[in-house]
C-alpha cells in the first residue's frame, strides 16, 4: 500500500506537470465547456420550450455532467499516447506498482477537472443559473460530478490502453460526443421517439444530470422515466461505481500485460 501511495503519488505529479507544459491544450479543454454553455444558453435558449433563464437553470448542471463525462476521451487520448510513444513501456521497466500508473493519471484529470468547473460555475451565475437547493445538497451534486468524472476517466484509460493507435483513440475519444446528446443533459427526454427515450434514460449521464439537477434544487425528477432517472441519486451512484469497479482493474491488468 506504501508503494501504491508513494508511486502514484509520484505520476499524479508527472501528469499534472504535463498538463503544466501543454498550456494550449489545458485551455481550449476549459474553455470549450464554457462556449458550449453560452451557444446553447443563448442561441438554442430561446427557441425551447424552457426559454429564457429557466432553461439556462436547466442546463448548466447537464453542461456540469457532459464535462464530467468528458473524462473518456481525455483518459483515452492520454493513456493511448503514453502507451504508443513507449512511456508505459518504459514505466514498466521500473520499480513502479502497476496500479500507481493508471490511478495516478485518473486522480490527476480529477484536480484538473475541480480547477475546470470553477469558470463553468461562475459564466452560469453570470448567466442566471442559482443553486436553490441546500448546502448538503449543492456539496452532495459537486460529489456526484467528481466522482462521475473519476468513473469515466477510468472507462477511457482502459480504452486508451486497449487502442491499437493514438489516431484511433483519438478518432473514437471524438465520438464520444454524442454521449451528452442522448441524454437529458441538453434537453427533457419527454419529447423524444420511445425507442430513443429509452436509450437516452439508461444513459449514465442522464441519471447523474437528474440527480445534480435535483441536488441544486433546479428540476423536479421526472415520474414516468426510466428507473435510474426516476431514482436519480442511487441511479448515479450505481452507474459511477459499478464503471470504476469494472474498469479499473480491468486497466490496471491491461496495463500489467501491455
Amino acid at each position: 500500500m506504501s508503494a501504491l501511495v508513494h508511486d502514484g503519488t509520484a505520476i499524479l505529479g508527472r501528469h499534472l506537470l504535463r498538463i503544466r507544459h501543454a498550456p494550449a491544450i489545458t485551455v481550449m479543454t476549459q474553455t470549450m465547456p464554457v462556449v458550449f454553455l453560452l451557444f446553447f444558453g443563448y442561441v438554442f435558449g430561446g427557441a425551447l420550450a424552457m426559454p429564457g433563464a429557466d432553461y439556462r437553470a436547466f442546463l448548466v448542471p447537464g453542461m456540469l455532467v457532459a464535462t464530467a463525462a468528458n473524462g473518456l476521451m481525455t483518459g483515452m487520448f492520454q493513456a493511448a499516447q503514453d502507451t504508443h510513444r513507449g512511456v508505459t513501456d518504459r514505466l514498466r521497466t521500473m520499480p513502479v506498482s502497476r496500479a500507481a500508473v493508471p490511478l495516478g493519471q485518473a486522480l490527476a484529470d480529477l484536480v484538473t477537472s475541480a480547477v475546470g468547473m470553477v469558470p463553468l460555475l461562475l459564466v452560469g451565475l453570470a448567466m442566471g443559473w442559482r443553486i436553490e437547493g441546500t448546502a448538503v445538497g449543492a456539496l452532495g451534486a459537486f460529489g456526484l460530478l467528481l466522482l462521475f468524472r473519476f468513473a469515466a476517466t477510468w472507462a477511457g484509460i482502459l480504452l486508451g490502453l486497449a487502442s491499437k493507435s493514438e489516431e484511433a483513440a483519438g478518432q473514437l475519444g471524438s465520438a464520444t460526443f454524442m454521449l451528452p446528446l442522448l441524454s437529458n443533459a441538453y434537453l427533457p427526454t419527454d419529447g423524444m421517439p420511445g425507442w430513443l427515450r429509452t436509450v437516452a434514460e439508461w444513459n449514465p449521464i442522464s441519471a447523474v444530470t437528474t440527480a445534480v439537477r435535483e441536488l441544486f434544487g433546479n428540476a423536479p425528477v421526472p415520474v414516468d422515466a426510466a428507473w435510474p432517472v426516476t431514482h436519480p441519486v442511487a441511479g448515479a451512484l450505481l452507474w459511477s461505481l459499478a464503471l470504476i469497479a469494472l474498469c479499473a482493474p480491468a486497466a490496471v491488468g491491461r496495463y500489467a500485460r501491455t
